[in-house]
């Protein structure tokens, strides 16, 4: 049975791990129901395991074993009817671990956690598509690497990189486009300027004052990073 309660344990790991680290969807369920089918999986495989060796021992054992089981179970049903809330917590607890995750409060504010470069990664949508941007103001605009324009919806072959910038490897030039959808967890802009540039010059996307210009506002408390609509 050791066997059995290690292989539950490894389960419950997993369900904690995809939770934090997984996005994408996996079979049809998201990220947070697959973690509650594996973790609840792994709860079942723990308590069968404790059953079967009470009941190796003497049968009054089995018996408490099935009845501490029951009560296990029966507050397990009643967490996950109020799964919704529980989300909201495992949220919060995972914007402090998983980092560069965003979470969304219940005010509408987006939190991202620092990285340990210092720097803030923040998940969003352009034009329907997701990516990532660094946190940046001292970029005047939103800028796109050039290897993300055409997944991102922008026609590379219609790009004009006629603007001089300053990048980390140097001088490179850029293209202007108009963002039509820009979204962070709630908050979305429309015709947001931005740049986007040629490949191999930037190491990733920056949200710059273009977006966070349109924000109510924007602050760094401790190691979160806390974007607020205007609305």
């Amino acid at each position: 049975m050791r066997g059995a309660r290690g292989a539950g344990f490894l389960l419950l790991a997993a369900a904690f791990l995809i939770a934090a680290l997984v996005e994408e969807t996996i079979a049809g369920l998201s990220a947070s129901e697959t973690a509650l089918i594996v973790g609840f999986g792994a709860v079942a495989l723990i308590l069968a395991a404790g059953i079967i060796e009470k009941f190796s021992r003497h049968w009054t054992y089995g018996v408490q074993a099935l009845a501490v089981s029951g009560g296990i179970l029966a507050a397990l049903i009643i967490a996950y009817s109020s799964r919704d809330e529980f989300q909201a917590l495992l949220d919060r607890a995972i914007g402090d671990v998983s980092l560069g995750r965003t979470v969304v409060t219940d005010k509408g504010e987006v939190v991202a956690a620092r990285k340990m470069d210092g720097s803030f990664v923040v998940a969003a949508s352009v034009n329907g598509r997701e990516t990532r941007f660094i946190f940046d103001t001292g970029a005047s605009t939103v800028v796109i690497r050039g290897e993300h324009a055409a997944a991102l919806g922008f026609r590379p072959e219609a790009l004009d990189y006629s603007i001089p910038v300053s990048t980390a490897n140097g001088m490179a030039l850029a293209a202007p486009v108009i963002i039509p959808t820009l979204s962070v967890g709630p908050i979305t802009e429309r015709n947001v300027q931005a740049l986007i540039t040629q490949s191999g010059s930037l190491h990733a996307n920056l949200l710059g004052m273009t977006f966070l210009e349109r924000l109510g506002s924007y602050e760094v408390r401790s190691n979160r990073l806390i974007l607020r609509a205007k609305n």
